[in-house]
């Protein structure tokens, strides 16, 4: 019997890498930054958790952001994510392009929705407050051949 795996799941960090977001991801197998970063040493300490795979966010500047492609596309225990930071950028059919998974950014305001047998899942805001929003992230789990995607609001 397959273990479950756990993708945490974060975006728009903007350099503060919250002790209850570390908390919150600490069980992860792997996990997705979808850009606006901020700072090299949140991917660092992302990275002593679990193996990062991040995008350049719009707000990701300086020679560090250098090697961070603006779209990746992972496959994790068979199942298949796109990683970008503004969807409003997004030029490909991930249906038909067979991915499960579109993370994206950059709104500051959680969202998961299905879309025919894709899910569109937005982390919402890991970092500084943006007026009244709540500080986010995300999880899926994979259970069996299932994606079980679930947004988590911090009490911070």
């Amino acid at each position: 019997m397959n273990k479950h795996k756990i993708i945490g799941i974060l975006s728009d960090t903007h350099g503060v890498l919250r002790p209850e977001v570390v908390s919150a991801i600490s069980d992860s197998d792997i996990i997705f930054h979808a850009g606006d970063i901020g700072d090299a040493e949140v991917l660092y300490s992302l990275s002593e958790i679990a193996p990062v795979h991040a995008v350049r966010g719009n707000t990701d500047r300086g020679k560090w952001t250098e090697k961070l492609p603006l779209t990746k596309a992972v496959e994790f225990y068979g199942h298949f994510f796109y990683l970008l930071h503004e969807l409003d950028s997004l030029d490909i059919d991930p249906g038909a392009a067979s991915f499960e998974m579109v993370i994206f950014g950059h709104t500051h305001r959680a969202d998961l929705k299905k879309q025919g047998s894709v899910f569109y899942l937005n982390p919402g805001s890991a970092g500084p407050r943006r007026s009244s929003l709540p500080v986010t992230i995300a999880k899926v789990v994979i259970n069996s051949n299932d994606l079980i995607p679930e947004i988590i609001r911090l009490d911070i």
